[in-house]
């Protein structure tokens, strides 16, 4: 038996598709023109995002000094001085070993390069020192005819350093006046918009707070487990500056991907010029199994319980802001995720339909016979 189509039918499913698609575009047109502001005001955004994290981290001893009777002001005051004291030590706690070493990891690199100029001669390379001699004059040869990139390249790095000491110095001010005034923003903001905004805003405003702070919780629990499994791994092999270098690697898990590496490469250049090349494979090995552990194991076990996302969402988010942002897109892709999941949840909760109540069926009463 055939079936026809009905006319009716597929011009309201037409209709339906065709109102849908053009609601569809001009959510997406309007979250591009957001994104585009966005980036327009990221000079200012981006302070404003490292502060904000700064202060999840900082926040309960705040709170804590501001519930025992502290003023917010002084409480505040405290809290940032004591962590620019905590970051200083910690730049301490890795310079002033290197420095004091530094002779000795000197020596060290250039015996490794002569090991490696001498591993370089023999078979099978059978590199001789004239062809070293001669790559090396062609490199300064090129050098030389790319003085202009290298000049603009130097003056790059320095603008990204000079903006890098105004960001952290813009985020550490935010910081304090967050500490000291946050608890009465949500309230001001509440006042200032109308309607249902005025409830709503505030409400997942104070969700994507808890949020952060269970994101910033488990970034550092995870950096603690990198750096006390690489540091047992580093005191095993008998590689100097392990306290150092498990430092480093546990500020560096705040950096996704280039932290890690960064850290690691540190940690297997030091094992070389100290240890030799054997003990910097070892070392090698072991940041290797702890980075595929913590990524793929640990890493999304742990921030998928505090952010309530699957681990494989956590997966894809932070491959996608690498692609897209690189470093900065990587740091904040699992936020920005959590912070995209708490206003669906928020807005499921206020679209979704009460459950219709249980219906309860009256019993009859007995009848009662006369006397």
């Amino acid at each position: 038996m055939s079936v026809t189509l009905s006319s009716t039918k597929s011009r309201a499913a037409l209709r339906a598709s065709a109102r849908v698609s053009g609601e569809l575009l001009l959510v997406l047109v309007m979250a591009s023109v957001a994104v585009w502001m966005l980036g327009r005001m990221w000079s200012v955004v981006w302070p404003l995002i490292v502060g904000l994290l700064l202060t999840t981290l900082t926040w309960p001893t705040a709170r804590y000094l501001r519930r025992h009777g502290w003023p917010p002001a002084l409480a505040a005051a405290v809290v940032t001085v004591s962590f620019l004291l905590v970051a200083g030590g910690v730049v301490a706690l890795i310079a002033v070993p290197v420095a004091s070493q530094s002779g000795e990891l000197t020596d060290g690199v250039v015996e490794g390069i002569q090991r490696l100029r001498e591993w370089a001669a023999g078979p099978p390379l059978n590199i001789g020192d004239d062809q070293i001699t001669g790559a090396f004059d062609s490199g300064m040869a090129r050098i030389q005819d790319s003085v202009g990139s290298l000049v603009t390249t130097v003056v790059t790095g320095v603008s990204t350093v000079v903006n890098g000491v105004v960001t952290a110095v813009l985020a550490v001010f935010l910081m304090f006046f967050m500490l000291k005034d946050g608890p009465r923003f949500l309230p001001w903001l509440g006042r200032q918009l109308p309607g249902r905004l005025a409830t709503d805003i505030p409400a997942v405003a104070a969700r994507g707070w808890a949020t952060l702070g269970e994101f910033v919780r488990s970034q550092a629990y995870v950096g603690l487990l990198d750096a006390v499994l690489i540091g047992i791994g580093l005191w095993i092999v008998g590689v100097p500056l392990v306290l150092p270098l498990a430092v480093l690697t546990f500020v560096s898990a705040f950096v996704p991907v280039v932290g890690a590496l960064f850290a690691g490469f540190v940690a297997v250049l030091i094992a070389l010029v100290s240890n030799g090349p054997t003990d910097a494979l070892i070392v090698l090995a072991v940041i290797i199994v702890v980075q595929q552990l913590e990524g793929n194991v640990f890493q999304p076990m742990i921030q998928s319980r505090g952010l309530g996302l699957h681990a494989a969402v956590i997966l894809m988010a932070v491959t996608l802001g690498g692609s897209l942002a690189g470093i900065v897109g990587s740091l904040l892709a699992v936020p920005a995720a959590a912070m995209v999941a708490v206003v669906w949840n928020y807005l499921r909760e206020q679209l979704s339909e009460p459950l219709p109540e249980p219906e309860t069926h009256a019993q009859p009463s007995a009848a009662v016979s006369p006397s």
